[in-house]
């Protein structure tokens, strides 16, 4: 007995000493410098510049010069490097994986809560370690709320990975969206929540905020027209009342759309930003400049499926879908569009995130400028106020890319070293 309670008294020691270390680690004061060849702040490229990390936050940046280094500061040299805020995918699905290893429907009807969790945690770590700190992720595509509980491990270091802004189920009209099945008794996983009329809308709205939502996802029209063509699917009122109470609670409202009439009533309706915009016409693009409503348009998400399809880039001509891509990415520039950057990862791999910046070079867009998207315009449209942006105070999101991406867009991929929330997870 006595042994026993001289154990337990060990053990209740052990403990509090365990306890008091662990604060003591969060409570030590921790300088990192950061010493790259140039930084980009996410509005402009500074050569000669350094930035100072204190625990989590950016404490000084600018000309060598003017930084105070602390004596105990830990110095990574980042010769030949650029350093840059930590991108943000804007539009993301961690639970789902590129079709042509399955399709959707196979991964939504047959693979297990699971087994899509288990996935989502390996491609929130490669999303992570490609330089993405942050993600938008619009729709766990029949996984239900498990993005939420993927973002609360992350939050509490359990796995490694990117901030998240979940969407959850998402939005759709009853009826309109997938998987349909031949047996209409058949009771099967839906890739997203359905819903209808004034009061239905209104209560998916705010079910999904109270299961953890940060983002409104809705899809404004889908291929449920004759013939499977995309038609639109809520009315303007519904669509109305639906962004209405999201911004009520402040969140933004995402939508897909793929229609000029979809587009039209989503613009009418004041969403935040539209996904992917095939439907998109200059005139309709002109509304979307005079809204502030920016564009996502999903390039890599148009290739990959051409290529799934047999397309060989640079060996067959353009397919009508991507010549479409051109044509709205180009006049939404034209307009003056806020672009996000945000590729549809999970239709490619994750990982490859920055396959959409290349691409967006390639129709058209200033290096620059795509880097801005990925950063400081992203964080500005979800509303990311201490992200996007390499500014004393500032969350120390960062990361670091061999060479000069305004330069070679290319070296976006060369990833030297990723920071996120003052901590180094590749370097």
């Amino acid at each position: 007995m006595l042994m026993k309670l001289i154990k337990l008294i060990i053990i209740a020691v052990l403990f509090t000493c365990a306890g008091q270390v662990i604060a003591q680690q969060k409570t030590d004061t921790t300088y990192i410098l950061l010493k790259p060849d140039r930084v980009f702040d996410g509005q402009q490229m500074h050569t000669g510049w350094w930035v100072l990390i204190k625990a989590n936050r950016i404490e000084a940046v600018g000309d060598a010069a003017t930084i105070t280094v602390p004596a105990n500061a830990k110095i990574i040299e980042l010769k030949g490097a650029t350093l840059m805020p930590g991108m943000i995918e804007g539009h993301s699905h961690l639970f789902l994986h590129p079709y042509n290893e399955t399709s959707w429907d196979d991964q939504v009807l047959t693979e297990s809560r699971a087994e899509r969790t288990a996935r989502a945690v390996t491609h929130a770590k490669a999303t992570l370690l490609a330089g993405f700190t942050t993600v938008r992720d619009l729709g766990t595509e029949g996984a239900g709320y498990d993005d939420v509980g993927l973002k609360t491990a992350i939050e509490k270091g359990v796995i490694p990975g990117p901030r998240m802004l979940c969407a959850t189920r998402a939005i759709v009209a009853t009826g309109s969206y997938g998987p349909k099945v031949l047996v209409s008794e058949a009771d099967v996983i839906k890739g997203g929540e359905e819903a209808d009329g004034i009061d239905g809308i209104t209560h998916a709205v705010r079910s999904q905020i109270g299961h953890g939502a940060d983002v409104v996802k809705i899809y404004v029209d889908y291929r449920w027209g004759l013939d499977n063509t995309a038609a639109p699917t809520f009315t303007e009122d519904e669509l109305k009342v639906a962004v209405q109470v999201a911004k009520s609670s402040g969140r933004i409202v995402a939508v897909h759309s793929g229609t000029e009439e979809g587009m039209r009533r989503a613009i009418v309706a004041d969403v935040t930003t539209i996904e992917h915009g095939d439907g998109g016409t200059p005139e309709l693009f002109k509304l979307m400049k005079e809204k502030g409503i920016a564009l996502c348009p999903t390039l890599a998400a148009t290739e990959a499926i051409s290529t799934y399809h047999g397309w060989k880039k640079g060996i067959d001509a353009d397919p009508p879908a991507v010549k479409h891509k051109h044509y709205i990415f180009t006049e939404a520039m034209k307009a003056g569009v806020t672009i996000c950057m945000g590729g549809d990862v999970g239709v490619f791999p994750h990982g490859d995130n920055a396959r959409e910046m290349l691409l967006m070079v390639d129709y058209g867009m200033k290096p620059i400028d795509v880097f801005r998207s990925a950063t400081s315009t992203n964080a500005a449209v979800f509303g990311l106020k201490e992200l996007g942006n390499i500014k004393p105070g500032y969350l120390a999101d960062l990361v670091a890319v061999d060479g000069n991406p305004v330069e070679d867009i290319k070296a976006v991929k060369q990833v030297k070293l990723v920071m996120k929330d003052g901590i180094i997870y590749s370097e």
